[in-house]
């Protein structure tokens, strides 16, 4: 029973996470986001979760599934999740405490992090400070 209910909770995990990055266009790679990028001469929005994170969700379920933030979002920037618990994240991001989120410009410079999670509110304070922050640099 207990191998059933293992098995049956991975398969869960496994089609709502794909749904989830399929649904909104959302990269697992960084490299190719990053070469995007630099061909659309968009941001990088990286979002570093885990599979099994109570913020992680509460934050997809919440933020992430405001329609006007996620319009902005693809708009703005290209898509990256990021799970440390099934893709390689690159060496200078941070993956203890997350949800982590990154802005980052084109060329691969980080202009914008932080982690947690937010209310609609909160993110659109978060999406604002990144947008201060790219302005002084």
């Amino acid at each position: 029973m207990y191998t059933y209910l293992r098995l049956s909770w991975i398969i869960s995990l496994f089609v709502s996470s794909s749904l989830y990055a399929s649904e909104l266009n959302w990269s697992h790679n960084y490299k190719s986001a990053l070469l995007q990028a630099q061909k659309t001469n968009k941001d990088i929005y990286l979002f570093i979760g885990a599979d099994i994170c109570k913020f992680c969700d509460r934050f997809k379920d919440i933020a992430l599934a405001d329609k006007d933030i996620m319009k902005k979002l693809r708009k703005e920037y290209i898509l990256v999740y990021l799970s440390r618990d099934r893709h390689l994240i690159p060496k200078g991001f941070e993956t203890k405490g997350v949800p982590r989120h990154y802005f980052i410009d084109p060329q691969g410079k980080v202009f914008h992090e932080t982690w947690g999670d937010r209310e609609v509110a909160g993110f659109y304070d978060v999406l604002d400070e990144a947008e201060l922050n790219k302005m002084e640099d």
